[in-house]
């Protein structure tokens, strides 16, 4: 297959680039750059080597199997409450997460429009949820897919202009690749690498590809979409870590990407703060796509529900995450404390996720001669020991205020 049919093929994974490029992860990769300059670029190669590892484990299962990440879990226990305990954690983390995280999405999204149009955010954040509702409802898969993929190279090129008319110095950039944790750093580079290798985008992976292909002969290009599109994804995050580290001087603190898109304005008579907003507004946009189709997907699979794209039920799900974020866009309500609950069940979520994903990936009765090689199982083992890690550090570090939103949650 030439490169120009290769290129032609990429699809699903665009989808995982664009969940894990999201609000968040320009806020993050903001902070970075403001903070620490260079200093962790590593973090972000670590990051999406990490997410090749288990994406491209999931999207094998899919594609061998033919079933999502969430039958299989259900199946592979024969102890029914076991089975019933792993099915209540994927919908109570995956379900109420991307709900959470969806009207950070949608704002973010939002912002990006506010910052182009001057119309504000409240108005805007409806307009880009009931859209991406519109798109998702047409259960038109290759038609979604084609709107992820141009979103991803629109959000691509915003980014990646701005980095290049900062004028970024190449030598700190190469050192930045050497892995260093500066004082302070420790939660930042968690925070990074968990907005990167997000326990959903297993889900999202291993039911999308699916749809694009459906014979074991077509592993190579399955595989190939990975890499290539976790890259761009990659690619992005580093161009925005690049850009923050030229315009703010080391050590600079910022709160949210408000300021980062101010320092901006001067740089290329004003196109850089454009190019800035347009980017935001294409993660925000994606990910308010993406995380209610991860939601749907791991929830109907987890419940033995059909995973189709016009099924009802399906629907149901995707709308109701959405739902969730459309209104609390319109009201101007930030879900501080639901967000906290979820950002912590999802960092205990993704070990458990990896795990069960390295057992599965070993069964030949499931996968026959496509199981795990050697070099597979241990790098597969050592992203899930990163993600406990990072578990316990977003656990010890968010437990007062996850007591106290317990707390507040359940009017005690």
């Amino acid at each position: 297959m030439g490169l120009v049919d290769r290129l032609r093929s990429v699809g699903p994974a665009a989808l995982v680039a664009a969940a894990f490029v999201g609000p968040g992860t320009v806020t993050t990769a903001s902070v970075i750059g403001a903070e620490f300059a260079y200093l962790l670029v590593w973090t972000i190669v670590f990051s999406i080597l990490a997410t090749m590892v288990l994406q491209e484990m999931s999207a094998r299962l899919g594609l061998i199997t033919q079933q999502g990440l969430g039958e299989a879990l259900r199946e592979q226990f024969d102890n029914r409450i076991v089975s019933a305990l792993a099915v209540a954690l994927v919908v109570t983390a995956i379900g109420v997460g991307t709900a959470a995280f969806q009207t950070g999405n949608i704002t973010g999204g939002a912002a990006g429009l506010t910052t182009i149009t001057g119309v504000g955010e409240r108005l805007w954040g409806p307009v880009i949820g009931l859209v991406a509702g519109a798109l998702l409802f047409t259960g038109n898969y290759k038609l979604i897919e084609r709107v992820f993929i141009g979103l991803v190279v629109v959000m691509g090129l915003a980014f990646v202009v701005n980095a290049i008319a900062v004028r970024p110095d190449v030598g700190d950039l190469a050192v930045g690749l050497v892995p260093t944790v500066p004082e302070g750093s420790a939660l930042l580079i968690a925070g990074l690498i968990g907005t990167t290798v997000v326990g959903y985008n297993l889900f999202l992976h291993a039911s999308t590809v699916q749809e694009k292909w459906s014979e074991p002969e077509d592993l190579e290009e399955v595989q190939y979409d990975t890499i290539v599109l976790v890259a761009v994804g990659g690619l992005i995050t580093t161009a925005i870590v690049i850009t923050a580290a030229a315009v703010f001087p080391e050590g600079t603190s910022i709160d949210d990407v408000g300021e980062m898109a101010d320092q901006l304005e001067p740089v290329m008579g004003g196109f850089a703060l454009t190019f800035f907003a347009i980017g935001l507004f294409a993660a925000g946009f994606t990910s308010a796509m993406s995380a209610p189709l991860a939601g749907a997907y791991a929830t109907a699979g987890a419940l033995g529900w059909e995973r189709d794209l016009e099924s009802t039920r399906f629907r149901a799900i995707w709308m109701t995450i959405l739902g969730i974020g459309i209104v609390f866009s319109g009201l101007g309500f930030n879900p501080v404390e639901v967000i906290l609950l979820a950002q912590v069940a999802n960092g205990l979520l993704l070990p458990i996720l990896a795990v069960f994903l390295l057992y599965a990936m070993n069964n030949e009765t499931l996968l026959g001669e496509h199981t795990n090689s050697p070099i597979q199982n241990l790098l597969g083992v050592a992203v899930t020991l990163v993600a406990v890690m990072i578990g316990v550090l977003t656990l010890n570090d968010n437990l007062p205020a996850f007591i106290d939103a317990v707390r507040s949650l359940a009017g005690l």
